[in-house]
């Protein structure tokens, strides 16, 4: 919904369901006077003012788990159109432009198998994507803030630094959630390491990658190529330098678009709010600490 009809809707209400694209901060706080429980259909929570949130006692839920697969279902889709020029193709056929004598030299990719894969964030997401590239018979890379030694022992994925990650991969995912020590985390000098062969593709969040910096190495061929699904502005901008380029995918930020995705994402964030609304904690619990900020806030009624 739109910000107008967000605000005017909140009023009285006492949960609220919204998306990614929707800004929850103090001001539809502060016109929501009897709300408990914000819950959002999605994994990302950037959108949401957390912190005010807590200070409120409202409840913070997400959907978890339940769109891993498909995530990583869209980054192999964004990694093989990407590398094999699949977009490319089509509008050359739809075009009228294949003919017999025709040189698709330009359109020639490169292979998989063997490659070295860089994962960036190893959260469920991330996993899945790396278990997809296992299928592929590739090495996996991984930069994580923890080790993960169950997936390294599932996957035979090594831990890297990211300049590591980024210079020796031939293939880089993203996949990592939004705050202060991610955003920007991808800019010109990181891009700079990347091999000029290398494909990389985010379905994060647009912001954990620097736009500009990333339009300027694909313009420059400094990569081969990138796979996008999120941007730093959204719907992107119809002056955006990305739209000009032939080396990038671009996707409206449908990583989770299955029937069967968003109807658990559906059934997820609807029980949330009745576990709330009932009095019971919701699985997907965003900011615990509401519960000691509700229980002060009771003892003081008292």
């Amino acid at each position: 919904m739109g910000r107008v009809e967000l605000l005017e809707k909140v009023v009285g209400a006492d949960a609220l369901v919204c998306s990614p694209f929707d800004c929850i901060d103090t001001e539809v706080f502060n016109r929501a006077g009897r709300l408990r429980v914000v819950s959002t259909y999605s994994v990302g929570f950037d959108h949401i003012d957390l912190a005010e949130a807590t200070r409120r006692g409202i409840y913070v839920t997400h959907t978890p788990d339940v769109l891993s697969g498909a995530v990583a279902d869209i980054a192999w889709g964004l990694l093989l159109a990407a590398s094999r020029h699949i977009v490319l193709g089509d509008k050359y056929v739809r075009e009228g432009l294949w003919r017999p004598d025709s040189d698709l030299g330009f359109m020639i990719g490169h292979d998989f198998h063997d490659k070295t894969l860089g994962v960036v964030g190893f959260g469920r997401i991330g996993a899945e994507v790396a278990r997809r590239g296992k299928g592929f018979g590739m090495k996996i890379l991984y930069f994580s803030r923890d080790r993960k030694p169950v997936l390294e022992a599932e996957l035979g994925a090594t831990r890297a630094d990211l300049d590591r990650l980024l210079s020796e991969s031939d293939y880089v995912s993203v996949s990592l959630a939004l705050n202060d020590a991610t955003r920007g985390l991808i800019g010109e000098r990181e891009l700079s390491l990347m091999r000029k062969t290398a494909i990389l593709v985010n379905t994060s969040r647009g912001a954990v990658i620097v736009e500009s910096a990333l339009a300027a190495a694909l313009k420059k061929k400094q990569i081969a190529g990138a796979g996008l699904d999120v941007f730093e502005r959204e719907p992107l901008p119809k002056d955006s330098p990305l739209l000009g380029l032939d080396n990038v995918v671009l996707l409206p930020h449908m990583a989770s678009a299955t029937v069967e995705t968003r109807d658990r994402m559906a059934l997820l964030a609807a029980q949330n709010i009745v576990d709330v609304l009932s009095g019971r904690l919701p699985k997907a619990l965003l900011n615990s600490e509401v519960q000691a900020v509700r229980s002060l806030a009771a003892v003081r009624m008292i």
